[in-house]
This record gives C-alpha cells, structure tokens and sequence, in this order.
C-alpha cells in the first residue's frame, strides 16, 4: 500500500448561494483545488452528496460534476452515507490512491440546501434514520439528538456546560473566511435562543447553507501532508439496539482503527475537528474519540479545554456549528481544514507546533462514522 498525500486544497464559502446551480460551486472549489495542486491531470473523481436527489431532483451527480469541470471520460463516483457522505468519500479516494489504482484523485463534496423550505431540510436529514420503525414515528434528527441531550444532562453535566460547544466554535470561526457565521455569541445568548427540540436552543444547532470543497489526492513523497489513517465503522441505525445511547460506537471503532493504521494515540493528535451539527452531538463526539473520558467533555469544552491554546484545540474555523454544515461537504471541509493547520496556513485559526490532527464526520445519530488522521512530513 502507498501512503497517500493531501497535495490539493479548494474551499469555497459557506452560505447561501441563491444566484448559483450547485453544479457551480462544486466547480469553483474543484479548480481551486486543481491550482493549488498544480495539476489538472486527475484520473478519477469522487463526489460527496447527500440529498441532491432530494433538493434538485439530481441523481448520477458524479458524471454531472465531471462534466462541470470539463472532465468527460473520467470515472466518476457519488457517495452517499447521509451526513458522512464527505468523511466516506475521502477514504474511498485513499484508498484508491493508496491501492495503487489511481496516481491523482479529485474528491469533493457539494450540498445545495437554499433551494428549499427548511421542513424538505429536516426530512432530508432523517432519512438517515431506519424508515420502517424510527422516521415513520415522525422523530426528527433535532428529536433524536434532544433525547441524548437531555439524558447526558440528567447524568453528566449542566446546559451550559453542553452549550459551551457552540460558544468555542463561534470563538475560532472570527476571521476564517470560508465560515457562514463568523462571529463570536455569548453563553448567555445561546441559553436565551429558541427551543429547538427540549432541551437543544436553536444556537445549539447547525444552520442551513450551500457549500463545495475539494482535495487533490497523491502518492506522498518527503514533505507535505500525509494521510496516516483512515477508517469507517457503522453501529445499529436505532438508539433503541445499541447498549448505551451515550457512546457513540461508530464514532469509537472507527477511530481506533484509524488510530491504529496511523501509529498514535488520542494523546498524540494535535487538534480535532468533530461533527457538532448539534451541541450534544459534538460533545459525545469527543467522548467516542478517546480524547475526554466518558462524561468528562461538556466540562472539558467550559473550562476551555478546547480552545486554540487549550489540551485538544477542537473545530478550529467554527466546526458544523459556525463554519456551516453543507451536508455532503462537511466532511471534506473538517478535512481540509486539519490539512491547512498540518500545512501551516490556517491563518488567524492556526494551531502553533501542530503535527497530527483528525477529522471525524458522522452520518444519522451515529451510525456511520469516518474518521480521517492525518500527519505533516518533514
């Protein structure tokens, strides 16, 4: 097996792009990353999208995105694992890469979200969950996620305490100019926001907002970014199957092989970007991750734990929550953006000295889960 090297990077803003077609934003990160690469010689395409069939009647988006990038002939793939479909996506492009099958891999993600009425939103995200005996009941992902909310409240920690997960997002999206919310929100102010879903306030949530990234995978060679780990692990679709709702196996399996193929411990990684679509989610996120103890990460986050200078810097440009949550392209922003801290370009956001960090993208309460290390080379 190669090892595989991160050599491209393009982002676009989040927000909401009512002037553009989708296919438009996936192009525009998609040559951004070809340039930063310095190479628009890839030889096969993946493409993160979650509900593009759903918002814009789109299937094969593929072949759509390589046609788009004025690639015709280029195989092309969509992966879809709900909200996971970035984190998924880019560790079907290493190993493609890794195997030997291709020397220089597009993968990219895109979600169109603006096009449609939140309620499509929220029916999107729950298709997540198993139809048959958990979405036909008419529980929402905000429901599913206010029931372990509430339950780590009871056990573990104070709504503060949780809500704080938010507050630091907001604190690291100030500057970083990809980020839909960049600005800095008090505790008090999250606390005092709307009820999404008891006990979760709306400024515990993800918003809605249009979003493309793409990276350029290549063997590594001396210098650079290396990815060292890549994993993807699956738990039972419904909370009611698993032994303890509060433990996030996906998110732990997938982690510790990761761990394992990269050669470190959670105490090795440098910093950490976590799926934090909802305050709790992220939270439990750290806690699955090996990087808090059980019970311990809401405290950790209030006490500053996860602040830039802080034990585990986490979602360092404003994770889901202030960066934005695009759906399929969130994965593929967590990673790009652990690539630019490794790479030293991170700007205002960066993390001084960082040298392994990780990616942890998640689809439905947990189900699936892709856990992506990476290491800077020399």
């Amino acid at each position: 097996m190669r090892k595989v090297a991160v050599a491209g990077i393009g982002l676009i803003k989040v927000k909401e792009y009512w002037d553009r077609p989708i296919g438009s934003l996936f192009q525009e990160a998609a040559y951004k990353a070809m340039k930063d690469a310095g190479t628009n010689k890839i030889d096969s395409l993946y493409v993160a999208n979650m509900s593009g069939a759903l918002m814009q009647d789109q299937l094969n988006m593929g072949t759509v995105m390589a046609d788009v990038i004025a690639k015709p002939g280029l195989p092309a793939t969509r992966i879809e694992a709900g909200s996971a479909s970035g984190g998924v996506a880019f560790h079907e492009a290493v190993k493609a890469v890794a195997s030997g099958y291709s020397d220089c891999v597009m993968v990219g993600g895109v979600e169109k979200m603006s096009d449609v009425l939140p309620e499509v939103v929220t029916s999107s995200l729950v298709m997540s969950e198993e139809q048959e005996y958990t979405a036909y009941t008419g529980v929402t992902k905000a429901g599913l996620s206010a029931m372990l909310h509430r339950l780590y409240l009871d056990i573990y920690a104070s709504p503060e305490e949780v809500g704080m997960m938010a507050v630091k997002s907001h604190d690291h999206a100030v500057g970083c100019r990809h980020a839909q919310y960049p600005f800095k929100m008090s505790i008090e102010r999250a606390m005092a926001s709307p009820m999404e879903a008891d006990p979760i306030r709306m400024m515990e949530c993800s918003g809605i907002g249009d979003g493309a990234a793409a990276l350029i995978l290549v063997p590594a060679e001396d210098s650079g970014v290396e990815v060292a780990g890549s994993a993807v692990a699956t738990d039972y679709c419904s909370l009611a199957q698993r032994d303890d709702p509060l433990t996030f196996n996906a998110v732990k399996t997938a982690a510790d092989r990761a761990y394992k193929m990269a050669g470190v411990k959670p105490s090795d990684i440098n910093l950490a970007e976590v799926h934090d679509d909802y305050t709790i989610n992220g939270v439990l996120s750290l806690e699955a991750l090996g990087l808090v103890e059980q019970g311990k990460a809401a405290k950790l986050v209030a006490e500053q734990g996860t602040a830039r200078d802080g034990k585990i810097p986490t979602n360092t440009m404003g994770g889901l929550k202030a960066r934005g949550n695009p759906l399929g392209a969130t994965g593929i922003y967590q990673v790009a953006e652990v690539a630019l801290q490794l790479r030293g370009a991170a700007g205002d956001q960066q993390i001084e000295g960082a040298e392994v960090g990780l990616a942890q993208n998640m689809g439905g309460i947990a189900s699936i889960c892709a856990v992506n290390v990476l290491r800077r080379l020399a």
